[in-house]
């Protein structure tokens, strides 16, 4: 993916043409335990590059923990590779210069410094090549924060810094992206905007996502291909309109209220 100025406040996004679709994150039997408890149990899974993958499931089914394997925040059994590279064994900073950015459940912003510094730090930490000012500037519009450039990331609503914490992510210049709950405590306009850029991210700039979500409309409307994780086992992984009248995952997660709604 790339960005590219175009004229004015205008921004032509343009990135090479794919022929065929590559399987660009593979996880292959990956188990995590703390102690006894096997918080992931021997999953598997793949993400193709340019999809919206979702994975969701029941409170501590081990979602979060997928994402600390995938970015090396924690060892792990079974392998995980991404474009074609292995990356079990490899830290945190080497695995994220490799196109790999993530968000948090909780917006994690720095209350001293400006909208424009803070994603400055996803480009001179992140990114492969260092800081690119004129990509900051790309984001802070793509991510619809011009008018808050200047205004300190504390003084910002909820939604404001969700999207401070998408655009220092997306600063990085990231293959692929990985979005913790990015809904969690949002009103349904909120609901709306963030789905709205989620889907400008895959669709304009072809950034690949990989999407932990507790709202199944969300994931619906989102994602090509869902996982239901329970105890840290997969429960089923397909298209999403397969996976809500999956008996299995009706009965460990979303109910019989959902189904008869």
């Amino acid at each position: 993916m790339y960005f590219k100025s175009g004229c004015g406040s205008n921004t032509i996004l343009v990135f090479p043409a794919k022929l065929e679709v590559d399987v660009i994150l593979k996880a292959t039997n990956i188990t995590k335990k703390f102690g006894e408890l096997k918080a992931v149990d021997d999953l598997s899974f793949d993400v193709q590059e340019g999809q919206v993958f979702g994975i969701a499931g029941p409170n501590g089914a081990g979602k979060s923990t997928v994402y600390n394997l995938i970015t090396g925040f924690y060892s792990y059994e079974g392998t995980i590779e991404f474009d074609g590279r292995k990356l079990t064994g490899l830290p945190p900073h080497r695995i994220a210069k490799t196109g790999i950015a993530r968000t948090f459940q909780i917006p994690q912003v720095f209350p001293s410094l400006t909208v424009q510094k803070s994603i400055s730090v996803g480009s001179r930490f992140g990114a492969r090549g260092g800081l690119d000012p004129a990509h900051v500037d790309e984001v802070i519009r793509f991510v619809d924060l011009e008018t808050e450039r200047l205004q300190h990331t504390d003084l910002l609503n909820l939604l404001g810094k969700k999207k401070l914490m998408i655009g220092a992510a997306l600063a990085t210049k990231p293959k692929i992206l990985l979005l913790d709950e990015p809904m969690g405590g949002c009103n349904a306009g909120e609901i709306r905007s963030l789905m709205d850029l989620i889907q400008r991210i895959n669709k304009e700039l072809g950034i690949t996502i990989i999407i932990i979500e507790h709202f199944m409309k969300v994931l619906t409307e989102l994602t090509e291909k869902l996982l239901i994780i329970e105890s840290g086992k997969e429960i089923c992984c397909e298209a999403p309109e397969k996976v809500v009248n999956n008996p299995k995952v009706i009965e460990c997660y979303l109910g019989n209220s959902y189904a008869d709604s």
